[in-house]
């Protein structure tokens, strides 16, 4: 997975199109890609649907932005929020951007922002649609940011139940099977990188896998890593070598 610490980016969030819960783990995903400058939440906030969302704001210094809506059917905060994501490209204060929904309705904005030269990161529900998805560079679910529900039992039998964190392997369902449709997807890939010797680099089949998948993530399969992901196909050998320098090493994978 690429990431960048030092990017400034731009969260800009529809909040008649994500839900509420969870967005302490959304900014903390954010933090792994980049610095969040602008936190810009978008909605009529007359509205009692997202009575829900004022406690989030003050958690998390989210500015919020009312857009009255006009007419019935029409929202209008989508033009808000297009409209702002222009205005703060033409700054020239930020590296990318980060649009929160599940809308498709972004998807020319996605778009518009990349032929910027800007990083985008789209954010939603797994419903989104595909043409969103594949106009960001990556996309995450946020189905796979819920904390794990962890229930332990109690030396006098009584249980306590607690949240764990998003990187915690999900005993849950996982979004996304393992069919033959993801397989070919790395033997592909592989196919693209490998070396006379037929090995690959881990790190640069991450990087080819989200350029072919945006939505690609180890996690939509139940996994918090790709290694233990690849290894779960067995239709790979791994090879794990030394680098030479503080206890680094390279993984390389080959087909079978």
């Amino acid at each position: 997975m690429e990431t960048k610490k030092d990017l400034k980016l731009a969260v800009l969030i529809d909040a008649d199109n994500v839900p509420y819960a969870n967005v302490k783990e959304m900014f903390e995903e954010i933090a792994k890609y980049g610095i969040p400058t602008f936190k810009r939440i978008y909605a009529d906030w007359t509205k009692p649907t997202v009575s829900g969302w004022k406690k989030v704001l003050l958690e998390n210094a989210i500015t919020p932005i009312q857009q009255y809506s006009y007419s019935v059917g029409k929202n209008a905060s989508d033009s808000a929020l297009i409209i702002d994501a222009m205005d703060i490209l033409y700054t020239g204060k930020v590296d990318g951007f980060c649009i929160v929904s599940s809308d498709s309705d972004f998807t020319r904005l996605a778009t518009r922002l990349r032929e910027a030269g800007m990083k985008v990161i789209g954010i939603g529900e797994k419903k989104t649609l595909s043409p969103f998805i594949t106009a960001c560079d990556k996309f995450i679910y946020l189905e796979i940011l819920k904390p794990e529900v962890v229930v332990e039992i109690k030396k006098n039998g009584k249980q306590s139940v607690k949240q764990g964190t998003p990187s915690t392997p999900s005993k849950n369902q996982p979004l996304s099977k393992i069919d033959p449709t993801i397989i070919r997807l790395f033997r592909d890939s592989v196919s693209d990188l490998e070396d006379e010797n037929g090995w690959t680099f881990l790190g640069e089949l991450g990087n080819l896998l989200l350029k072919k998948k945006p939505d690609f993530d180890p996690r939509n399969y139940g996994f918090s890593k790709m290694l233990p992901l690849i290894k779960s196909m067995n239709a790979f050998e791994i090879d794990v070598r030394e680098s030479g320098k503080n206890n680094i090493k390279h993984i390389f994978i080959k087909k079978k």
